[in-house]
């Protein structure tokens, strides 16, 4: 029964078959840090092996979580030592649970606790997805001797920006995410339950941990409680500027839907430039299961290429993403692909290619109190993100709509997009959210990329608005459509117009915003129309 069960868990991961190996399983090891507490880890090992390199993964979310044992399985049974540590305050291990910014200092200190048990070799590779992922990046630009490897699956070196994308709080995820960790061991977890969905519009945001799950939750709180410019209570956990100097081999996985992705993408391009070691695979995935299933392929190759030698699993082109809508794998040396050319699309009475417009402004109204709602997008839930319907939401009145000519032939759009906004708002506060969507010959919109950018004073302001890369083939006879609105909600918290900081803010203020569209303001979309 185990040997079938083996079997179909590598099915599972796509993986070939592999005998099955006598593994031992050591629990509950103990990890002195510096400071005298103490975290545990789990060792899987095959039994009568001699010091041999090991597979390092921190997590917050237990080591005996299934997913974890499986994971742990799949490798051991290839031939890999592998040590599963929970994080401070998680589960077993003391201390208190402070995300991000313990896992520098607890992760070289484990690394070294490693390299001295005398069943290893020294050599210590990571693998990991998500917070696992960022783990790595706490650990690996600090480590020496450098890591063996390393395998990242939607994650990036900082999550700061994932927090306040554009200035904005992301309340969805970090709610989400809040609820799920304040609830650790208990046997029913919310992930996007009625409370959990309801205590979104709880106010103040900083006390919304309470309405979805009973009690204060210390992340939530910390992420409502700095959340304005200069706050450095994150610089710490922000572990950019350290990539282009990591020496380890690296492979990373990610999706186009996933809400790491633009990190993870900056984090790719920063050792590309260094000449590091480096590929990346990005899927039509979100942060989800599917990426999972390929994220854990992926490392095994790799692994088996930096640990046991066989580096034909290295024949991988540097970039492999997939193009949405054409259902077709594509190889790049770089990223963006030198073949992308960025294009305006320019924001008149309708959508332009051919140069600036002479167009009155656009303007809207958005209310706090009945804000504008959001569907699709990189969410952490699963079944609320990724592509939707978003008709209903443009026949609203607090949104401008702006619709291009059917095409007469495919557009495919590979790589970084962006906006710059002429704008102004009534009240000097308020954030401007842009998304570009796909209109169907059926007349069916759907989300293809978005941004949003919180301002933060009065008069004029040219918007310069980062959105989601992506790959996305816009098929012929197919229109672009580009809205505009004052938010996205829950998935990004509501701007109340009134400059109060967001953790606190109660009352509101509703915002008239005005879209400039003329020669001399020439608002657009920037768009990497591919040539290849």
């Amino acid at each position: 029964m185990g040997r079938l069960a083996d079997r179909l868990v590598d099915r599972l991961f796509g993986l070939p078959e592999v005998p099955s190996p006598d593994i031992g399983i050591r629990r509950d090891l103990r990890v002195p840090m510096p400071d005298g507490v103490a975290l545990i880890a789990d060792l899987y090992r095959p039994r009568g092996a001699g010091p041999m390199p090991a597979v390092l993964i921190r997590t917050p979310y237990g080591k005996r979580q299934p997913i974890m044992r499986l994971f742990a399985g799949v490798l051991a049974r290839r031939g890999f030592q592998v040590v599963i540590q929970n994080v401070r305050g998680v589960l077993g291990s003391g201390g208190e649970f402070h995300a991000f910014h313990n896992e520098k200092d607890d992760g070289l200190a484990t690394l070294t606790w490693l390299r001295d048990q005398p069943w290893c070799d020294g050599k210590v590779a990571m693998v990991g997805a998500s917070y696992l992922g960022f783990t790595e990046w706490a650990l690996a630009p600090y480590a020496d001797p450098p890591l063996e490897a390393m395998g990242l699956g939607i994650t990036a070196s900082e999550f700061v920006s994932s927090f306040y994308p554009g200035g904005a709080l992301a309340l969805h995820n970090t709610l989400v995410w809040s609820s799920l960790m304040g609830t650790q061991g208990e046997r029913r977890r919310p992930l996007h339950n009625r409370r959990v969905r309801q205590a979104m519009r709880h106010l103040p945001l900083g006390e919304a941990d309470t309405a979805a799950i009973g009690r204060p939750e210390t992340f939530l709180r910390e992420v409502t409680a700095h959340a304005e410019p200069g706050d450095g209570f994150w610089d710490d956990t922000d572990h950019s500027a350290a990539v282009p100097g990591t020496t380890t081999p690296t492979t990373m996985v990610t999706g186009w839907w996933d809400l790491f992705l633009r990190g993870q993408l900056r984090d790719f391009a920063a050792l590309h430039a260094a000449g590091r070691q480096v590929r990346i695979t990005i899927g039509p995935w979100g942060h989800d299961t599917k990426a999972l299933r390929a994220m854990v392929s992926d490392q095994v190759s790799w692994l088996n290429a930096d640990l046991n030698g066989d580096k034909a699993q290295l024949r991988q082109a540097p970039v492999r993403p997939h193009l949405q809508k054409a259902d077709r794998w594509m190889d790049f040396d770089q990223w963006p692909p030198p073949e992308t050319k960025p294009t305006p699309l320019y924001l008149g009475r309708s959508l332009l290619w051919d140069g600036p417009p002479d167009a009155d402004p656009a303007t809207f109204t958005y209310d706090p109190l009945d804000p504008t709602p959001n569907v699709g997008g990189p969410l952490l839930s699963p079944g609320k993100g990724r592509q939707r319907d978003n008709t209903p939401i443009e026949r609203r009145g607090d949104v401008v709509v702006l619709t291009g000519a059917p095409l007469d032939a495919d557009l495919d759009l590979i790589g970084p997009v962006s906006a710059t906004i002429h704008v102004r708002t009534s009240t000097g506060h308020g954030d401007l959210f842009i998304r570009l969507c796909d209109v169907d010959r059926d007349g069916v919109s759907r989300n293809v990329t978005d941004g949003i950018l919180r301002i933060r004073r009065e008069g004029l302001v040219r918007a310069e608005i980062e959105m989601h890369p992506t790959a996305y083939r816009f098929l012929r006879g197919h229109r672009l459509r580009v809205m505009l609105a004052g938010g996205a909600f829950p998935r990004f918290a509501r701007n109340h117009g009134t400059g109060e900081p967001a953790g606190r803010a109660v009352a509101s203020r509703r915002t008239r915003f005005e879209i400039l569209r003329d020669k001399d303001h020439p608002s657009a979309i920037h768009l990497p129309v591919w040539d290849g």
